[in-house]
């Protein structure tokens, strides 16, 4: 009924930028916060940013003044613009967002399939 799809990942060298998409569609009555985790290989799966409908964006420690996270609430997108990216940054990408049912009003969380970013010389 709901379905979140990522777009954007590839292939970058170490210091360059890329900028992933995560569009929502299907039955949205409102979506609350939208956010990007990522999981790279062999370790746990850690949260990039989040942004809320309304306030303040939040940025794990080791992508803040790099990575900027964005939305555009017409399209039911959210962003994440990366900047001066290291190795380390190789993931894959994963978008999640909460979103309103239009017929019960209840908040359920939704993720994306992932897209794989990876960065290399």
């Amino acid at each position: 009924q709901v379905q979140l799809v990522e777009s954007g990942g590839g292939l970058v060298q170490p210091g360059g930028s890329l900028r992933l998409s995560c569009a929502a569609s299907g039955k949205i009555g409102s979506i609350e916060a939208m956010g990007w985790d990522r999981q790279a290989p062999g370790k746990q799966r850690e949260l990039v940013a989040t942004i809320p409908s309304t306030g303040s964006t939040n940025y794990a420690d080791s992508v803040k003044g790099r990575f900027t996270i964005s939305r555009d609430n017409t399209k039911n997108t959210v962003y994440l613009q990366m900047n001066y990216l290291k190795p380390e940054d190789t993931a894959v990408y994963y978008c999640n967002a909460d979103i309103v049912s239009p017929s019960t009003l209840w908040s359920n969380n939704f993720w994306g399939q992932g897209t794989l970013v990876t960065v290399s010389s």
